[in-house]
């Protein structure tokens, strides 16, 4: 199921799965703290491998058009798990103060 929560509403629970869909690029210029890297050209089913089943996913990307497609095609690889897009994305988590990461 693809859930939609605003990014500055959003309660980061301890634990939780981020894959920000960006480029790696994109992903190293800022990101949000506990966030990994999965751009949306590479998602496959083997992703999905990496995180228990019944663990929810959370998408972002840099504005907000790449998490729901990103949701969708993990949601058509597997349609039992829950994804979380965090609309706005990491401009908007900027906007609110939230701290990004810069990779060196």
């Amino acid at each position: 199921m693809i859930r939609k929560q605003e990014i500055t509403t959003f309660e980061f629970p301890d634990n939780a799965v981020i894959w920000d869909v960006r480029d790696a690029s994109a992903f190293s210029e800022g990101h949000i703290m506990g966030a990994v890297n999965q751009p949306l050209d590479g998602l496959n089913a083997e992703s999905l491998t990496q995180v228990e089943s019944d663990q929810t996913i959370y998408i972002l990307c840099g504005g907000g058009s790449k998490a729901p497609r990103a949701a969708e095609k993990l949601e058509s690889l597997d349609n039992s798990r829950d994804y979380v897009v965090l609309m706005g994305g990491t401009r908007a988590a900027h906007t609110a103060g939230l701290a990004l990461v810069q990779d060196a």
